[in-house]
């Protein structure tokens, strides 16, 4: 009985030598197959590694960026030069100058955040909502406090101070601000509107001549405005009234 399970012993140790000999061939015969099998593995692996990495740090950024735990507080004042111009926009002048009981309007906004550049921006907005409601002396109240060099905004708030102060029957400060207006930031869009603007309240006014050496240089120094292809015909007509 010990010498068959001897034999057994000896007959299972000569198949596993068996198994591993053809096990060492095979790996012998095979082993750049294995090399790039386990190269691509680890491209494999260390591929997944860096997208979850990659993807771990965009949404930690995107959680930022979507949720700000601060922002500035020329954001703040942003925001709620945008919330307000919402009413303006939809002329609903007064929501957007005091606010709608919860958020601000235009008029706090200038209070709190004046000394930003969204603050400033409040200022114009508020005078210009003022205007829109016939409030001209608090319109141009607001419309002084606009302080910016803007090519567009500057010479509108000096020609809007101007409308102001011809339907308040003060036709020289009118007079005055047009000329402001007309020269601040000189371009052909604004310029030639106060410049008509200004010959118009001189003829109010009965001044013909400073009236048509107005529209004059309007023609000269923009002939290609809109203005200027209308002002012949009233140049001609004052030239004829003052003969």
């Amino acid at each position: 009985m010990a010498k068959q399970n001897t034999k057994q012993g000896d007959e299972r140790l000569e198949n596993v030598e068996e198994a591993l000999s053809k096990t060492e061939l095979w790996i012998e015969n095979n082993q750049k197959t294995l090399w790039i099998i386990l190269i691509a593995l680890l491209v494999v692996a260390f591929a997944i590694y860096g997208i979850s990495r990659y993807r771990a740090k965009r949404n930690e950024t995107a959680k930022n960026l979507s949720f700000p735990s601060e922002i500035s507080f020329e954001e703040k004042a942003t925001q709620a030069v945008d919330f307000a111009s919402y009413y303006m926009q939809n002329e609903d002048y007064a929501t957007a100058l005091n606010g709608d009981g919860e958020k601000v309007g235009f008029l706090d906004i200038v209070k709190d955040y004046g000394s930003t550049k969204a603050g400033n921006l409040a200022a114009y907005y508020a005078g210009l909502c003022y205007l829109k409601q016939g409030d001209y002396n608090n319109a141009i109240e607001y419309l002084k406090k606009y302080n910016n060099d803007d090519q567009v905004f500057a010479p509108m708030a000096l020609g809007l101070i101007a409308d102001c102060y011809l339907e308040l029957g003060d036709q020289q400060n009118a007079v005055s601000y047009y000329e402001k207006a007309a020269n601040k930031n000189a371009n052909e869009f604004t310029s030639p509107m106060h410049l008509m603007k200004l010959g118009m309240t001189y003829e109010i006014m009965g001044n013909y001549a400073k009236a048509l050496e107005t529209y004059k240089t309007l023609k000269k120094d923009f002939p290609t405005s809109p203005e200027a292809f209308e002002i012949s015909k009233t140049i001609a007509y004052l030239e004829e009234k003052m003969k």
